[in-house]
């Protein structure tokens, strides 16, 4: 059995373009740091697949789809090559990238998720490797530029979206499982969870939504501190009492 997302053309054609957006946006900071062809190819390469290999891996999967399967090498290698021309358009394609990425973040955690329930993983389990394969590119490639991850820098909603669509994406395995819904209604529901993912994600960035820090206090409530020569004397009693016992 396969993920309802991979057996069908339409949502490969999804995937592929999500890889390349990847592929994109991760040679696209390459190229801002000034490195060369080699390093573009592979941030980009990284960027696209590295989340859906380090999954792979955990599932024990070998060799893992991003270095075995030829479609999507090539997708995220293309998309290199065609960052490092035209770079300068890419770059100012802020919102159109911001789409693009927030479709692959959904498509990621869905699939990833889906993935790791066929390899009978725990929810848990496939909730956290949905959200690595969704999350695990952009942060192998900031760690590699040296970059702080997106995922912590970025305040606006972005492991949030993709942990809700991982949830769900459980929530709609076990119901097609159970029998309770057949595959087109599966299908369907794919589709709705990514277009959450994406609203989620679009709709944070656009109305500057962000997550709460640390609660703000500055007033500590502690037990009152004991004043030096008081402690001195509770420790002279407490000898004393010792050794007349």
């Amino acid at each position: 059995m396969e993920p309802v997302l991979e057996a069908n053309t339409f949502f490969m054609i999804i995937e592929y373009l999500a890889i390349f957006s990847c592929g994109l946006a991760g040679g696209l900071l390459a190229v801002r740091k000034g490195y060369d062809l080699f390093a573009i190819i592979i941030t980009s390469w990284l960027t696209g697949l590295g989340g859906g290999i380090v999954r792979d891996v955990l599932l024990g999967i070998f060799p893992p789809a991003g270095v075995s399967d030829t479609g999507l090498v090539l997708v995220a290698l293309a998309s290199s090559f065609v960052v490092a021309v035209i770079h300068p358009e890419v770059d100012r394609l802020r919102w159109t990238m911001l789409v693009a990425d927030a479709l692959a973040l959904g498509l990621f955690a869905v699939n990833g998720t889906s993935k790791a329930l066929l390899y009978h993983t725990s929810a848990m389990t496939a909730v956290f490797l949905g959200m690595f394969t969704a999350l695990g590119g952009g942060l192998i490639r900031d760690m590699l530029l040296n970059e702080v991850p997106s995922v912590i820098k970025d305040r606006h909603w972005y492991a949030v979206p993709s942990l809700v669509g991982c949830v769900l994406t459980v929530a709609v395995y076990e119901a097609a499982s159970s029998g309770w819904i057949g595959q087109t209604w599966e299908m369907l529901a794919d589709v709705l969870i990514i277009l959450i993912v994406v609203a989620m994600r679009v709709l944070s960035v656009l109305y500057d939504i962000k997550l709460p820090g640390a609660l703000q206090r500055h007033e500590t409530h502690l037990p009152p501190r004991v004043p030096a020569f008081r402690r001195s004397t509770v420790a002279r009693r407490t000898r004393s009492h010792s050794k007349r016992h």
